[in-house]
């Protein structure tokens, strides 16, 4: 498919780093007028205490309020298996439409069964405003801007293009950090590559911002690279690395992986839109622990 890249426009990025789970959010403004967008936001939980509070998008909502900005979109690039999204709780507050990859109805299919959520969970992605395909275009202000389908780490991953900007979510890390595990249901080592190859053949100069950074070998925590960048150093496919290759490293490092620690409450929120499960009879809300794994 022929994506419609503009490298002319320059919108302005600003980013917010949760050290809890390792994810930057950003801010993403139209440099030619108040508008902007919120990509993969962060609710914060303490699993031990079952407490959800909200510093993390607090600082967000205070950020576009102190700019006097107005918040068109609030995108998530995937399911997030590692952070509660806080898009609801934004929302609210500052308006706003959701949106994610079509094929979150894979993933509500998928985790509605493992976690044995009923007939009353719907599967259709009518939690979120606009359930993205491959090549949707939207606007930010005056920004156009379109999504790409980058499956193989979830099937409902899509990397979005806004000017010379890239946000991949979890389809790439930095050039020393490598590429996401693909061993989720519904992942793909190989569609993970093929999706890879999609976002690194964009412009070499288009800016690429990440969903996560661990800071490798001690470095300071990074979240912006290029397309060039990536090809020449990313340390999974740089370099020309082939499909096979990748195939193999991935595969094989994918089963020395633990679970992620939040796992289990982020997968139940995430494929509600940011939602908590519904209260039971008692007036409480709960979490799911399927014992002996997903």
């Amino acid at each position: 498919m022929h994506y419609p890249v503009d490298m002319s426009t320059h919108p302005e990025v600003t980013a917010f780093f949760d050290e809890a789970s390792n994810t930057i959010s950003y801010v993403v403004r139209d440099p030619g007028s108040a508008s902007c967008a919120v990509i993969d936001s962060v609710m914060d939980l303490d699993y031990a205490a079952g407490r959800i509070t909200y510093d993390h998008a607090d600082r967000m909502i205070a950020f576009i309020q102190e700019n006097a900005l107005t918040l068109e979109w609030l995108i998530e690039t995937h399911v997030h298996a590692d952070h509660l999204s806080a898009a609801p709780y934004i929302q609210d507050r500052l308006g706003g439409k959701l949106g994610i990859g079509r094929n979150i109805t894979v993933i509500q299919n998928s985790f509605g069964k493992i976690f044995n959520e009923g007939t009353e969970f719907q599967r259709d992605g009518s939690q979120f405003d606009r359930l993205f395909d491959d090549g949707d275009r939207y606007d930010i202000g005056g920004m156009s801007c379109f999504a790409i389908h980058t499956p193989g780490h979830t099937p409902a991953c899509m990397t979005h293009v806004i000017g010379d900007a890239a946000f991949v979510g979890d389809t790439l890390f930095m050039p020393d950090g490598g590429s996401a595990r693909a061993d989720f249901p519904g992942g793909d080592a190989g569609q993970l590559y093929d999706s890879i190859q999609k976002v690194l053949a964009l412009p070499d100069e288009m800016r690429l911002f990440m969903c996560h950074d661990y800071g490798p070998n001690g470095r300071d925590i990074r979240w912006e690279t290029t397309v060039a960048e990536e090809k020449a150093h990313n340390i999974h496919v740089g370099g020309g690395k082939s499909r096979e290759e990748f195939v193999k490293f991935r595969t094989e490092r994918d089963a020395t992986l633990a679970m992620p620690r939040l796992i289990n409450p982020s997968l139940q929120v995430n494929m509600r839109a940011g939602e908590l499960p519904p209260a039971e009879e008692n007036g409480k809300r709960y979490l799911k622990v399927p014992l002996n794994g997903l």
